[in-house]
């Protein structure tokens, strides 16, 4: 039985911030007390059983008695907000990291996942033996370490979902074939969990793992009976595999929002079990559905929690202000994990840096005004006006700038959340916005103390013979998407990606040439695999390493290692060659006023960038 004082559980996510000694730090405990106040629970990232098991070489562990000590001080931080913690136990299987020397890899069967990755070992019965052992000491040392429950992980294509998945286990033995055999194992590692500690134990499944020939939610109900007959306190419902669909693992912008919560209602409708209803919960209007329709009986934020710790607080009225909108996009979450930086996000400058980054009240106040209200400009101003200064926000067309563009590629209509918070919180924190452009005899000599320049970027255009006529990211908006015509685009790194995938869906022909011998740079791992898969499916040319050298009426030449060719009948032409900062007003202002420089004004980047720079200058002004 489990007993919370409210239905909110922070579900799993990784963060990376341990330093490669599996234990907890400072940073861990300054992260989980942020996202602890006003939790019903609070689950850590996974816990790795073994040295050699770790996805992550910066994961923490409870493979031996020395984390207890750091798990014991983690806890108490999480008790003393008023949550209880939870202990996710997982063995990764063949999706232990192999690029971690020492990682060893085991599974059902000897194949290795689609997605690549090491062969692992096929299980034999010692090999069970040993996991079961792995798993029974786990369970023992978050006992003693003071965790108040146990998640096992069943799910997301890991070791014990290896055995359940009929897309993995083809074992002919006594752990493969029927479903019942391929449940065994893993109600083995439960049964030995149940029976070592007397702490309540949530069992988390993929209600389908989105393949044809994995599992689905009927046989998941199935099992779920099953668990609740062993003693099972709650079933913790997702969905995908992180070997074979990795979207639907991490809930990313391109897969449907809402598909855990139906399955997870299905398995409530016929499980007497609590549910835990989990996946891109990220607004208050998703809570209210899942409460209200669905009934769920424990809601499971991940990522809505990194981009605004108190989501569940403001959601109970606790905690006043708008909800720092998770954008599902993954950019800063995975992005920042995957790269050794740990976990971080898009709209949320602090993660990671909960205590050394946070807002304090100017010593002197002054009155600023920011040229340019794009994401930059829009977090500058809401971070100066909370810290008690003056700001004027100067901006000559929509809140937003650029960004205004991003959520027009296909599946990308989530990006637009962060530009209406931010409209939300330059009204709610009285910002005065004034629609016009900045200009010197605007802000010399007036009443401003500061300006800072946040006048974004604009398109960087190459020099190319007989080019006349070309279209940039605007091309995206409804008045001017074109249909059925033959479109090249200049440039194939993330903009030249994007808008290629939005114009194929209008059956548009399309061209990409590409001066470098890589595409969709910077764009982030899940969009770039499945957009190329995309552009791939559709016979959109490629051509790397090639340059336009001329254009003349509806013919283009290329030149590929000296080689010339020509691409005939192209109606229109796009050019995303990159962009250059819009940096006049630097050198108008130079020895007038006080200034400084931020987001694409300084040097063109991501939306990540931006508002993070935005914010820390804004700290410390």
């Amino acid at each position: 039985m489990i007993t919370l004082n409210n239905p909110f559980i922070f579900a799993p996510v990784k963060l990376g911030y341990a330093t490669g000694d599996g234990k907890v730090n400072q940073r861990h405990i300054n992260f989980y007390d942020a996202r602890s106040k006003n939790m019903g629970a609070v689950t850590y990232e996974p816990l790795y059983l073994d040295k050699g098991l770790r996805e992550l070489p910066t994961q923490l562990g409870i493979d031996a008695d020395d984390k207890l000590e750091g798990l014991k001080i983690l806890n108490e931080t999480v008790h003393k907000n008023g949550a209880k913690a939870v202990a996710h136990l997982n063995h990764p299987g063949r999706m232990a990291n192999p690029k971690l020397p020492g990682n060893y890899f085991l599974s059902s069967v000897d194949k290795a996942c689609e997605n690549g990755g090491a062969t692992p070992k096929a299980m034999n019965r010692n090999d069970m033996d040993q996991v079961i052992a792995l798993f029974r000491d786990a369970a023992r040392r978050s006992e003693s370490a003071g965790f108040d429950i146990i998640e096992l992980q069943f799910g997301h294509g890991y070791l014990m979902a290896q055995f359940i998945s009929p897309a993995v286990n083809t074992r002919t033995d006594e752990y493969g074939g029927s479903f019942e055999n391929r449940i065994k194992f893993p109600l083995e590692v439960l049964d030995a969990v149940l029976q070592i500690t007397r702490l309540p134990v949530i069992v988390r499944i993929s209600g389908d793992e989105m393949i044809p020939n994995g599992f689905h939610i009927e046989d998941m109900i199935r099992f779920s009976k099953i668990l609740k007959d062993k003693g099972v306190a709650a079933i913790h419902v997702t969905a995908g595999t992180a070997c074979s669909t990795p979207p639907w693992f991490f809930q990313h912008m391109f897969v449907p929002k809402g598909k855990t919560w139906e399955l997870a209602a299905r398995l409530k409708k016929e499980v007497d079990l609590p549910v835990i209803f989990v996946g891109r919960i990220n607004s208050r209007k998703d809570v209210d559905l899942l409460l209200n329709e669905y009934h769920a009986d424990y809601i499971g934020l991940g990522r809505a929690l990194v981009a605004d710790p108190d989501f569940a607080g403001k959601y109970l009225h606790k905690v006043k202000g708008n909800v720092r909108p998770c954008l599902a996009c993954s950019e800063g979450c995975l992005g920042g994990v995957k790269s050794g930086m740990g976990l971080g996000c898009v709209v949320n400058p602090i993660v990671g840096h909960e205590k050394e980054k946070i807002l304090k009240p100017a010593k002197e106040k002054k009155h600023f005004a920011i040229a340019g209200g794009g994401l930059a400009g829009m977090e500058a101003a809401i971070t100066l006006k909370k810290r008690g200064h003056e700001v004027t926000v100067f901006e000559k067309n929509k809140l937003g700038g650029q960004f205004n563009l991003a959520w027009l590629p296909p599946k990308k209509e989530s990006l637009k959340e962060i530009v209406d918070y931010f409209k939300e919180e330059l009204k709610e924190n009285g910002v005065v916005v004034v629609h016009q452009k900045a200009t010197p005899e605007k802000l010399v000599g007036k009443d401003y103390d500061e300006v800072i320049i946040a006048t974004g970027a604009v398109p960087a255009i190459p020099p190319i013979k007989g080019m006349k006529t070309y279209y940039w990211a605007d091309f995206l908006e409804e008045d001017n998407l074109p249909e059925n015509q033959n479109i090249l685009v200049v440039g194939g790194g993330l903009i030249g990606i994007e808008m290629a995938s939005k114009l194929v869906d209008l059956h548009n022909k399309v061209i990409i040439v590409e001066m470098l011998g890589e595409i969709a740079r910077g764009m982030e791992m899940l969009e770039k695999k499945m957009t190329l898969q995309k552009l791939k499916q559709k016979n959109v040319p490629v051509y790397l390493n090639t340059k336009v050298v001329e254009i003349k009426n509806s013919t283009v030449t290329i030149e590929k290692e000296g080689e010339i060719s020509q691409l005939e009948g192209i109606d229109k032409i796009v050019m995303a060659t990159g962009m250059k900062p819009v940096d006049e007003l630097k050198n108008e202002l130079a020895g007038k006023i006080p200034i400084h420089i931020v987001g694409d004004a300084e040097k063109p980047g991501k939306a990540q960038e931006a508002i993070a720079n935005a914010y820390h200058l804004a700290l410390n002004l």
